[in-house]
């Protein structure tokens, strides 16, 4: 069997003597849908920021595509392609939406001043191919009609479109979404799932925080179920159904 994409062992984080994290390791494969799951305070979004380099580990080691990443800033990690949104969104409000979904793009050829000047071909075709992919995305996502409105203006919803199309936009390895369905309307939450299927149907591999059971329960290959810190139970969304401890972490609420 081949190494895992995403590998995190033993994560330890603690605030102020409330540790957070607590000894925490998960892996995920290439090409899977990993859900995350738990109770409130579970750890589940502090386990995000240290994967993706937004904390610094106490303890513990984060290793990406075969390498150990765990050292690494935010923005190294996602040029390495792991890329991440948040539970709540981080818009540049003063932007049009379609500025902001093209500021995700990564390595642009044209980005340099040399290239900007002579508008070489590789940056012309890049800044053609970028604005194609962005477009289908808008599109997508039902934005397109937002795409000349400054994202400030738009509503809670439509920001989380925007930060997904942002993240989609970098055409990344990895992708890390936390609660991508909060405050998006539900009949584009089908549609959202339908997108994640395809996307990895095309080779990108997902972990996701999700607090609507149902959804994460119907999209994963596998389940991580995390409480107190530390993952608690791992396994498809069958077995983790079934899984008693986690069932008693969730307050004997069905999963």
């Amino acid at each position: 069997m081949s190494d895992p994409l995403l590998s995190a062992t033993d994560l330890t984080k603690t605030f102020g003597g409330i540790t957070a994290v607590d000894g925490a390791s998960l892996t995920v494969d290439e090409g899977d849908i990993v859900g995350l799951i738990g109770p409130n305070g579970a750890g589940k979004s502090t386990t995000f920021d240290l994967l993706t380099g937004f904390l610094d580990p106490d303890a513990g080691t984060v290793h990406f595509d075969g390498e150990d990443v765990t050292d690494l800033p935010p923005e190294e990690r996602a040029s390495r392609g792991m890329v991440r949104t948040f539970q709540m969104s981080r818009e540049l409000t003063g932007m049009k939406v379609r500025e902001n979904v093209r500021l995700g793009l990564q390595d642009h050829p044209g980005e340099t001043a040399l290239a900007s000047l002579l508008r070489t071909g590789a940056a012309a075709d890049a800044e053609t191919a970028a604005g194609d992919r962005a477009e289908a995305l808008l599109k997508r996502l039902d934005l397109w009609e937002l795409r000349d409105e400054y994202a400030g203006n738009l509503s809670g919803g439509q920001r989380k479109l925007l930060e997904l199309a942002r993240a989609f936009v970098t055409d990344p390895d990895l992708l890390l979404l936390d609660e991508p369905m909060a405050g998006v309307n539900p009949s584009l939450t089908d549609d959202l799932l339908e997108f994640i299927r395809e996307l990895r149907g095309e080779g990108t591999t997902f972990l996701i925080v999700e607090h609507d059971i149902d959804v994460i329960m119907s999209i994963s290959d596998e389940i991580v179920g995390m409480h107190n810190g530390d993952v608690l139970t791992t396994g498809t969304p069958a077995e983790v159904r079934q899984d008693e401890a986690l069932l008693e972490a969730y307050l004997g609420g069905a999963v």
